[in-house]
Formats: C-alpha cells, structure tokens, sequence
C-alpha cells in the first residue's frame, strides 16, 4: 500500500504520537476509543488533512483510495452512498450521516494484514481495471465478519454497504478456521508445518541481501512470528472467487517496517505452513 504527499506525513505523525512505531510488536490490545481516534479529534491536525484534497490519481488504485479515506474525516462522509445499508441476519438497516461514526480501519494498530490466493495474485493490488472492493473485520471471538464493500462508479471509490457475515459465508471460510487454531494453539502449530519449512529474511551481515534457509520443527520456536489473534483485516480486490488450496498470509507495519509472508498450503485435506518469508 502506499500514502502519497502530506497524507503520509500526518498519518505518520498520528503513529508516533500513539505509540506505533514499535517495530515488529504486534498492537492488538487498542480499545475503540483508542489514542489514535483523539489525536484524529484534534482540529487543527484534521484540518491539515482536510486542507489537501485527494489528489484524483489515488481513484486509480483502491490502496491509495482507502488511506485518504481512513485518515480524511471529510473525505470519507463524501464517499459514502447514504442512506447506507448495513445487512445483519437476514436485516437491512439504513444508515444516515448522523449514524456515522468516522471509521480508521486498520490504521490505529499500526499494521494491516492481507490474504492472497498465491504470489501471482499479490498483484492484483496494481491492477488499475478493479472496480470492486471489500474490506473485512475479521474477528475471532465470534467468528463474525464485517464486510464493508466498496465500488467505483464514474471513476471514484464509494462506500455502498456493510454486510455482517459468519465464517462459513466467507470465501477464505477453511483457512480462517485454520488460523484461529493456529494461532492459539501451540501444538496445533507445530503439527501444521510442512516437513520442511522454506525461510527467506534478511541477511544480518549485509543489508541489501537475503538469506534463505530450511526451518524444521525442532526449530520452529525460534523463527514462529507473533500473530494477531483477537481480529485480522482481508481486502478482497475484485470479486471474490473459491478458496483454492493455497493461501498467503500477508502482515505489513504502516510505519514501523514490519513485513511477513506466511505461505501456506492445503495437504490431504489440511493447511500446512510451507514458507516463511521476513
């Protein structure tokens, strides 16, 4: 994802002014009335923000579009269809501006994470024919789904509505099954790595070249990243299509350099992690 001009400057000043800069720590434990939501209250910050529209460019690709949404309070009112309608258990309910409360995604904790059917679909994200765009809260405790679906209509990215789901109506339904699991579960995870586990990183003796290695499970302790575990976010770009039987984990920090790539693969019938990437 990239932030272009100002809006990257301010939103890195929002960062650091909450405490995001925090290497690769994963923040999962922000309250909803986070730090990050009363710096945003700030008047004269927001109007910083305000003050520079978003260039027209950032309609190209949903990634662009999505950061000047989260951090442009005035923005994000333009680019919502209202009455806006939010689905739950078979229920429609229409929401007005005075229902709105301004919406940060995934930018309070400092990082945001992805799914991707395999290393050729990661490029989607540069596809500047998507017209069609889901951000997911995926959360774990009730294993509910909040989609927030997005078009573009005449060239400009639009909130049309917000549907809650279960797991089982997800197109990643088997693999965030699995993840829950996976996470929280120590023997699972070790029981869910592939023989050998491919890894790349960073080489620590030479800062422009990477390293790769073999993990095995006798040493997965030592390289086993720290993963959220309470609520993810997925962007689906495009429609959404089967699971497929591969599937790339994706965390990347905003402003602290955190990256990871899990790949995993489905195995007679079970998902197996078979590389690590840092």
């Amino acid at each position: 994802m990239r932030l272009n001009g100002i809006i990257l400057v301010v939103v890195l000043a929002l960062l650091t002014a909450c405490g995001g800069n925090k290497g690769a720590q994963v923040a999962e434990e922000v309250p909803a009335d986070s730090v990050l939501n009363d710096s945003l209250r700030n008047d004269s910050l927001q109007a910083l923000v305000e003050d520079y529209p978003m260039p027209k460019a950032a309609d190209e690709l949903f990634d662009d579009f999505v950061y000047n949404f989260v951090v442009n309070r005035k923005l994000q009112m333009e680019r919502i269809h209202f009455p806006l309608p939010a689905e739950q258990n078979g229920k429609v309910k229409m929401l007005t501006k005075n229902d709105w409360k301004i919406e940060h995604f995934f930018m309070r904790q400092g990082y945001y994470t992805l799914l991707f059917d395999n290393e050729k679909h990661m490029e989607i994200v540069k596809d500047t024919s998507v017209n069609h765009a889901i951000v997911e809260k995926i959360h774990f405790d009730t294993r509910k789904i909040e989609q927030y679906i997005f078009y573009r209509k005449r060239g400009a990215w639009m909130l049309t509505k917000i549907r809650h789901i279960p797991f089982s109506q997800d197109v990643n339904a088997t693999f965030l099954t699995f993840y829950q699991q996976f996470v929280t579960d120590k023997t699972f995870q070790g029981n869910s790595l592939a023989e050998s586990v491919k890894f790349v990183g960073p080489d620590p003796d030479d800062d422009f070249n990477v390293m790769e290695g073999i993990i095995t499970p006798d040493t997965w302790e030592a390289f086993a990243p720290d993963l959220p575990k309470k609520m993810i976010y997925n962007i689906i770009y495009g429609q959404p299509k089967h699971e497929g039987n591969s599937k790339i984990f994706v965390m990347r920090g905003i402003a602290n350099g955190l990256e990871l790539e899990m790949t995993f693969k489905r195995m007679s019938g079970h998902w197996k992690l078979v590389k690590l990437t840092t």
